[in-house]
């Protein structure tokens, strides 16, 4: 399994998540196809613009736990002290990418950022 973990500011352009998500797949020679699902904290279960990407690839949303959240943190490659103080996690995108992606789970490198949208890439710890 392998998940894009999203996170934003607020008011973000579907257009700008569906390019961050691109990027991040760019950056490890991957394609949209690669992906079987986008993750993102409880903190952006509202952002409208993550619900359309998932809409427009056809691809589940799935909002991570903030427990299961929380215990994926650790495995963040990135920082933020904003993310941190609102979501209580390091790295919203990463976080979320590996909380969902499951046990086991691996980044693919740290989170793109472009723009006001971040983008990580993990992968399942059953997938080689």
């Amino acid at each position: 399994m392998m998940v894009a973990g999203i996170g934003s500011r607020k008011g973000v352009s579907v257009e700008e998540v569906l390019a961050a998500i691109e990027t991040a797949l760019e950056a490890h020679g991957l394609a949209m196809t690669a992906l079987s699902a986008l993750a993102t904290a409880p903190l952006k279960k509202d952002e409208a613009a993550i619900s359309a990407a998932g809409r427009a690839l056809n691809l589940p949303v799935v909002i991570a736990d903030d427990r299961v959240l929380q215990l994926a943190s650790p495995g963040a490659r990135s920082r933020c002290d904003l993310s941190q103080s609102r979501a209580g996690t390091p790295s919203v995108s990463e976080a979320s990418a590996l909380a969902v992606a499951g046990a086991g789970a691996r980044l693919l490198g740290p989170r793109t950022v472009l723009g006001p949208v971040t983008c990580a890439i993990a992968i399942s710890g059953d997938a080689p």
